[in-house]
Parts: structure tokens; C-alpha cells; sequence
């Protein structure tokens, strides 16, 4: 998994509520195991229509955020079902960073399993940001995992919280079993020993 120290890029504003994991990624892109390719299925039901032509009022397809590489979203983000594919396909649209005021659990746990980070910030900010999101081409944000700062294209700065042993898996850009591989000469030992002490085993 890449780390995730520090971000710049364009931020997207999706100022919608109770966004599920059915609008991130319909169904019909759920017939794959592979994390690669979804990206073309994020917000699928939104970015194009009913006949496959591209939507070009969705904040996504306008020239300005095709590249976005954070999403500035309303409350209660990735609530719904539980589908991997959901950061699967955020992350490989590009999306590295989601902020919200609140996100769903399994969905907010999966993101830091995929090498995605989701901040949350209070209302009163994440007002701030969405108007920073709106700026097009100049929307562009800095989160800093090291300083857990968000800086605004004017220069403005956000703090934000997030649990310590998250933050250290991020930074160090450790999945469960990139975590696991980091005990693997402990395991090995054990393994030796354990083999040695039972050789009937």
C-alpha cells in the first residue's frame, strides 16, 4: 500500500448528504475481485446517463476535477451496504483523501485499508473547504498526515484528529498484512522454536 504523508492536488466539492456505497459504485461493478478498472464506475449513475454519454454537469467530468485527487463530501459519507470496491474505485479514479463531517464505519475503516484517508472535520469547516472546493482549477488543498493540517489555496489552515495507530499505519503505508510482514521474524523464530519443541507436529 503507497503511504499517505502528504497530498496536493484538486479537491472536488460533493456537497450531498447520506452519499451510500451504491452511488460511489452501482452493483453492476461489483461482478469483478479486481481493484483495478472501477474507476471507470465511480458515481457511475451520476457521471453518465441513462444512454452512456458522459454527464458534463457532474462535478467529476468538468474539466477542472477530472484529475481530483480529493473529495470535499457531505455528512455521512459511504453509508449503505458494505462493499470493498467502494474505495477500490475512489482510489483508482485517483482519490486519495475524502473529507466529510461524518462517515459510515465499515466504509471509513475499508478506506484505511486501501491507502485512502478519510478526514473528518466539523461543519463549520468543512464549509470552508467545500467553498475552497469550489474554486475550479485553484481548488487546490494540502493535507498533511505528519502535521494532521489541511491548508487552504489561501494559505488557511484546518487541524484535524485521527487515531494514532491509523495514523502510523498511513504514514508508513501499512495494510493488515503489511502490518503482519512487519512481525515476520518474530513469526519465524516462533515458528523454529515451536517446530523444535514439537517435532511430532
Amino acid at each position: 500500500m503507497d503511504k499517505f504523508v502528504k497530498l496536493t492536488g484538486v479537491a472536488a466539492p460533493l456537497p450531498v448528504v447520506n452519499i451510500d456505497t451504491d452511488m460511489i459504485i452501482p452493483k453492476d461493478y461489483l461482478k469483478t475481485i479486481k481493484r483495478t478498472g472501477l474507476g471507470t464506475g465511480l458515481f457511475a449513475e451520476a457521471r453518465y446517463h441513462e444512454d452512456g454519454s458522459v454527464n458534463e454537469d457532474f462535478v467529476l467530468n468538468k474539466p477542472a476535477y477530472q484529475n481530483a485527487k480529493i473529495l470535499v463530501a457531505g455528512d455521512n459519507f459511504g453509508c449503505g451496504s458494505s462493499r470493498e470496491h467502494a474505495p477500490w474505485a475512489l482510489l483508482d479514479f485517483g482519490i486519495r483523501c475524502v473529507i466529510s463531517t461524518s462517515f459510515a464505519d465499515i466504509f471509513y475503516n475499508n478506506c484505511f485499508k486501501n491507502g485512502i484517508l478519510p478526514v473528518v472535520v466539523s461543519p463549520e469547516d468543512l464549509e470552508k473547504l467545500m467553498d475552497d472546493a469550489s474554486r475550479g482549477s485553484n481548488a487546490i488543498l494540502t493535507v498533511d498526515l505528519e502535521a494532521c493540517e489541511i491548508t487552504g489555496p489561501d494559505g488557511g489552515k484546518i487541524t484535524f484528529e485521527l487515531d494514532e495507530f491509523k495514523r502510523h499505519c498511513m504514514l508508513n503505508g501499512l495494510d493488515d498484512i503489511g502490518l503482519t510482514l512487519e512481525k515476520a521474524a518474530a513469526i519465524d523464530t516462533f515458528e523454529k522454536a515451536n517446530a523444535a519443541s514439537h517435532p511430532w507436529a
